[in-house]
Formats: structure tokens, C-alpha cells, sequence
């Protein structure tokens, strides 16, 4: 059987092509910092210079951790799902935000199941301009579905496992994100479970990446989210320290 395989860096060179436009200010903030060290006395110029230092070093340890999680875990792997019992012949939906890595390595693992993925995507609520951008570097996965968050269009009992890998979160209105997962709890056979991945708005994320880690939710929404759209969590464990996997049924 083929294996699957990512480029090397690929995970954390997205991250920079997508979100290009941070790090431009963040050089041009560091820039400018520099240049203001030439005009200022010695005291504040030795503190401007350990600020700039420590932005660096905070940059530098985003990008290692993002190297870690996402081109040296075990997270593209798959391995983590032998902790999951999952039927060969299932029906699974992968739900993405418009940027799929996960579909493709899904059917390869399941050979015997049926996938479907289904894009939630839309630029009028999900306004993150990276998105935009992973949308145009890549093109969807051959059996994508374009679905609203507000709209479902699942019959009752669709699906033995539906995933939600690194993408939910995209959806920030807690309203629209409880409807979201209500719906996908009304498509679940009898026994069928869903599978969350997301980074937490946690410490080691905090560690990682500064004022970013508000981007994620704290484990309490995501146990609000479930809990509210009658879901509840079953198993819950971390693949890395910065991202927690959460089995619902």
C-alpha cells in the first residue's frame, strides 16, 4: 500500500505563508525598535534591545513548537486512533474550514470506509485571512461538499464517525458553533461518536504562542459547546501537549 507522506516543513511553512501578513509587521515592529536604539541614551537603549531579544526568542519558540506539532508529532500520523474503535466499513464525514490535510490521510487509513469531507467555509462568518489564502494555495479533496454551519444538511443517522480536525474553532460565534455540533449530533448512527482535534487556550499554548493563544477556546467552552448541543465526552487525551483530542457521543 502507498504511504502518505508530508513534505518536510510543511506544516510550519504554511503557517508562515498563510499569516504572511503578521509576520511583515512583526519584522517591521523589530525594525523600527532597531532603528530606534541609534537615537536613544544608553539606559533605554539596553532596555528597547532586551525587548527586542525577547520578541525574537518568542517568535523563534512559536515557530519551533508549530514545527513540533505539525511536521514532527504523530498527529498526521494518525497513530493516535488506535485509541479509537472505529469500524472498518464506516461511514465517516471529516469536516474542514476550507484548508483539508486530513481527508486524503483518512482514506488511505480507512481503505475500506467511506469519506466524505465537508467544507464549512464561509467568507462571510469565517473572516480569518489565512483561510483565504489556504483555500487558493490548495484545491479541496476530490469528494469535498460545501455545507453551512447554519444549515446542515445531514440525514439523522448518517455517519458511524464524523472528525473535526483543527477547524472548528474557526467558528467563533457560540451560538452558531452549539447549532453546528447539534446538527452533526442528530447525523450520528446509534454508538457513533465525533472526534475533535483543537489546540486549548491553555498555559503550554500560551507558552507557545504568546497573545495567539486566544485564537484557540479554553477546555471549559469546548465542554460548553458539547454539553449544550447534547453531546458529552468520553475520552479525552492529548497528542501533543498543545493539542487535545476530545471523543464525543
Amino acid at each position: 500500500m502507498e504511504v502518505i507522506t508530508r513534505k518536510p516543513f510543511q506544516g510550519v511553512t504554511n503557517i508562515v505563508r498563510f499569516n504572511r501578513h503578521f509576520y511583515f509587521l512583526f519584522l517591521a515592529v523589530v525594525g523600527i525598535l532597531a532603528l530606534l536604539t541609534q537615537f536613544v541614551p544608553s539606559p533605554m537603549k539596553l532596555v528597547i534591545s532586551m525587548g527586542i531579544l525577547l520578541m525574537v526568542l518568542g517568535m523563534l519558540l512559536s515557530l519551533a513548537v508549530s514545527y513540533y506539532i505539525y511536521d514532527c508529532s504523530k498527529l498526521y500520523k494518525l497513530d493516535w486512533l488506535h485509541k479509537v474503535e472505529i469500524p472498518e466499513t464506516a461511514e465517516i464525514a471529516n469536516i474542514n474550514a476550507g484548508f483539508d490535510e486530513t481527508s486524503i490521510l483518512l482514506a488511505h487509513k480507512f481503505d475500506a470506509a467511506h469519506i466524505a469531507a465537508y467544507d464549512f467555509y464561509d467568507p462571510a462568518k469565517h473572516t480569518e485571512i489565512a483561510i483565504t489564502r489556504a483555500r487558493k494555495a490548495y484545491a479541496p479533496w476530490p469528494r469535498t461538499i460545501a455545507i453551512n454551519t447554519s444549515d446542515v444538511p445531514f440525514k439523522p443517522g448518517s455517519f458511524d464517525v464524523i472528525f473535526a480536525i483543527l477547524t472548528v474553532h474557526e467558528i467563533r460565534d457560540t451560538t452558531e458553533r452549539i447549532k453546528f455540533f447539534s446538527a452533526l449530533r442528530l447525523a450520528l448512527k446509534p454508538g457513533g461518536k465525533i472526534i475533535v482535534l483543537e489546540h486549548q487556550r491553555n498555559f503550554a499554548n500560551f507558552v507557545a504562542y504568546n497573545i495567539g493563544f486566544f485564537h484557540f477556546f479554553s477546555k471549559k467552552e469546548w465542554k460548553k459547546t458539547f454539553s449544550s448541543s447534547g453531546l458529552s465526552v468520553t475520552n479525552e487525551f492529548s497528542i501533543t501537549p498543545f493539542v487535545s483530542t476530545f471523543i464525543l457521543q
